[in-house]
């Protein structure tokens, strides 16, 4: 996983690439977490995500939980078809911020 950080204002752009499993949630969370705790808005772009396990599923999760807490949010975008089938199969579209 390689990934990206852009700043707009309030909100930050995430751009992840690559697979997100069970040997890079740590890094994901290192990259992810602090900026939601610092209250700003998280746009999650996954258009070059080609793979993602369900431990790639709980950073998303937890993120969005975090967010909900920091009164802030996480919106996930430009998701690829691979990642978006394992989000339908944990039937997270109506919980997570998807566009």
């Amino acid at each position: 996983m390689t990934y990206k950080v852009t700043e707009e204002g309030n909100v930050s752009t995430v751009f992840l690439n690559g697979e997100i499993d069970m040997d890079v949630t740590d890094k994901a969370k290192e990259v992810i977490l602090p900026i939601v705790d610092s209250g700003k808005e998280v746009h999650l772009n996954l258009k070059d995500v080609q793979y993602m396990d369900s431990s790639g599923i709980s950073v998303l999760i937890e993120s969005h939980q975090r967010a909900l807490e920091k009164n802030t949010k996480v919106v996930i975008k430009e998701v690829s078809k691979s990642v978006l089938k394992v989000i339908m199969m944990a039937k997270l579209e109506q919980i997570l911020n998807l566009e």
